[in-house]
């Protein structure tokens, strides 16, 4: 298990699950994200997370990339 507090920098596909949004890595696996904005128009797409594990499969989002 990956300690909290853990730096994350992960690539994968942004998928929406309800009201929640989520990184679906490339390693496999997924992240909740916790995010600054609703990022609706880029779903199924592509990007590079950085951020803080904040809880067992939640990400605090510092930035959302395009790849």
């Amino acid at each position: 298990m990956i300690p909290i507090g853990t730096r994350i920098d992960e690539t994968g596909t942004l998928v929406r699950d309800g009201a929640a949004f989520y990184l679906r890595r490339d390693a496999g696996g997924r992240y909740q994200l916790e995010l600054h904005r609703t990022p609706i128009d880029e779903v199924e797409k592509r990007f590079r997370l950085t951020g803080t594990l904040v809880a067992p499969g939640i990400v605090h989002a510092d930035s959302l990339s395009p790849i």
